[in-house]
């Protein structure tokens, strides 16, 4: 099978490291015509040098910032919503700014886009909404409380927006990734498993942490959480609409999420 999505704009928020740039990375290389954005206007212009696409600094967990990004580029043919902020801490010592924050950066983002993007792409009859979500939408973890609640809203959102938009040719779906090895798992693992090395600090996370479970039995790389969000972006995915995705490893205990 040979993805082509010539013709085709991107826009990948969140897309300067991780998960997102490895999307924007492996679109690219499907042909796409690939939007970069993040928050610092250096880093976009890396990220974006580095996949050979545009870049569009901006900060969309805010409502101003995405007005900007929407008047930079008024349309687009596919919409990840990658963009994304997590942290751990006791539950009931998380403070209402922290569950608010959590919300406008990892849910209305997405939202506010999409409310945009969507139904320009329903105008023209073809289109893709893909949310980056995550396991933590369907099993929460005790310390991110907090994170898996946007996760589920994400899950929300994605089933509404296409109902929405059914028969218009437009797809909205949710890819659902495990504990990834990005940039901020590292940083993560250096704060819990200091002068480790990141092969040993990856053994201890999953003998200690949620990630036990994997049947993997290891951190999912970002280019795998890529090579979905490709796909669902992609013509072969036409029929897929309205679901959650796994790659997860297995890590969810269910045949459906």
């Amino acid at each position: 099978m040979r993805i082509d999505l010539s013709g085709r704009t991107a826009l990948v928020t969140g897309s300067t490291a991780g998960i997102g740039e490895a999307a924007a990375r492996a679109l690219a290389s499907a042909g796409a015509e690939v939007v970069v954005n993040g928050r610092n206007a250096d880093r976009v212009a890396g990220a974006a040098e580095r996949i050979g696409g545009r870049g569009v600094a901006a900060d969309v967990g805010t409502a101003g910032g995405t007005a900007e990004l929407i008047r930079q580029l008024p349309d687009v043919d596919i919409l990840v919503n990658s963009t994304g902020i997590f942290e751990t801490g006791p539950l009931f010592e998380i403070p209402d700014a922290d569950w608010l924050r959590l919300f406008e950066v990892n849910v209305l983002s997405g939202v506010r886009l999409a409310r945009h993007y969507a139904p320009r792409m329903a105008g023209r009859g073809w289109g893709r909404v893909i949310f980056v979500s995550s396991e933590a939408g369907v099993q929460t973890p005790t310390d991110m409380a907090h994170y898996g609640m946007t996760k589920t809203a994400q899950l929300a959102v994605s089933r509404g927006m296409a109902q929405e938009v059914a028969g218009s040719g437009v797809t909205v779906n949710c890819v659902l990734p495990g504990p990834t090895m990005s940039d901020g798992v590292l940083a993560m693992f250096d704060e819990l498993y200091p002068g480790l090395g990141p092969d040993e600090q990856e053994r201890r996370y999953l003998a200690e942490n949620r990630a036990a479970g994997s049947l993997l039995r290891r951190l999912i790389r970002p280019h795998e959480v890529a090579a979905m969000i490709t796909y669902v972006a992609s013509e072969q995915a036409s029929a897929t609409t309205g679901r959650a995705l796994g790659v997860d490893g297995g890590l969810v205990p269910t045949i459906l999420p």
